[in-house]
């Protein structure tokens, strides 16, 4: 066995533990009640939201893919979407999802330098529209962050809202790069080089978003109605176990708590996101049912899109992507 398939078996047993461990703290002798009143028909609903969340994804993407001058078909991006969520789960900050993004868009024959671009706007996309929710996350539920003031935290959600702009309208002048040249000399030489390509990728992705504003915005619309729906089916679950709910106070929240999972260090936000979502809603579901669906929120939020994207990687690299090095290079070489 080599280590790709012993990260995969350590993944799992701590998935499950953490899993394990959130309904042994959380469940009491009311959870069973609950769960004998669960409507099924709720399934389907989250069912739906999943698929509308997985298609307007692939929407964004084939766009994207047309702004650089290159056709995606609706097969190919479903398999980058899946992709990424197996490789994300599979590495610490999500990692590899944006690799495995790469190597299937050039399978798919797009350019590796194109592929990178398109799959960073991508990113950018997701994490601006996030931003852009916040002001108005904090502004109807100043709860959520309750040792600040209302006005106080709208005002910080408008400033950084106001810096990513400012931020990307500086990456595409000869400012940016002035300010990579100096802030990089104070950096290791084996440091330089690497983030140096990472300013040059974040430059072309803006350079790329920047080309088109029109099909940009049409992403970036079905940017927010891809994670909306996603976001959905916990509102969804909540209906299902009969507890009545604010739709746009728990959206808030899930956007909220998404976006702090982009900086999350484990694996696909393992133990993180659980916590976070515990944390979230304590105040709305009893104890004995708020653990349960975090649970169940992760098992279709994430890790059956993972075992779908597991699947598809399979499928499209064999098994020897889990020979890490000598998969990497077959899937760069492809």
């Amino acid at each position: 066995m080599n280590i790709s398939r012993l990260r995969i078996a350590a993944l799992t047993i701590m998935i499950v533990g953490i899993s394990a461990a959130v309904l042994y703290f959380t469940v009491d002798v009311g959870t069973l009640g609950s769960l004998a009143d669960f409507h099924p028909a709720s399934l389907l609903g989250v069912v739906l939201a999943i698929s509308a969340g997985m298609y307007f994804d692939s929407l964004r993407l084939i766009r994207l893919g047309e702004i650089a001058g290159h056709r995606i078909f609706l097969g190919a991006a479903v398999r980058v979407v899946f992709g990424n969520y197996f490789m994300a789960m599979l590495t610490p900050g999500a990692t590899g999802g944006a690799l495995i993004q790469v190597l299937f868009l050039k399978k798919a024959g797009i350019p590796t330098g194109s592929a990178t671009v398109v799959v960073l706007a991508r990113t950018i996309l997701s994490i601006f529209f996030l931003l852009v929710c916040l002001p108005v996350v904090f502004y109807y539920d100043p709860a959520i962050l309750p040792w600040f003031d209302r006005d106080g935290i709208v005002r910080a959600a408008l400033l950084m809202v106001g810096l990513a702009v400012i931020g990307m309208v500086t990456l595409r002048t000869g400012l940016a790069d002035r300010l990579a040249v100096v802030t990089l000399k104070r950096f290791p030489v084996r440091w330089r080089f690497r983030l140096m390509k990472v300013y040059r990728d974040m430059r072309s992705a803006l350079v790329l978003m920047s080309a088109s504003p029109a099909a940009v915005g049409r992403a970036f619309v079905e940017s927010g109605l891809s994670l909306l729906s996603l976001y959905a089916m916990v509102p969804v679950l909540f209906a299902g176990l009969g507890v009545s709910s604010d739709w746009l106070l728990v959206m808030g929240r899930m956007i909220f708590l998404n976006l702090l999972l982009y900086f999350a260090p484990t694996p696909g936000g393992a133990g993180v996101a659980e916590g976070l979502f515990i944390t979230s809603f304590k105040g709305l579901l009893p104890l004995g049912m708020v653990g349960i669906t975090a649970v169940a929120w992760r098992v279709f939020a994430e890790y059956l899109p993972a075992c779908i994207g597991g699947y598809f990687t399979m499928k499209v690299f064999g098994i020897s992507l889990f020979s890490p090095e000598k998969s990497i290079r077959k899937g760069e070489n492809q």
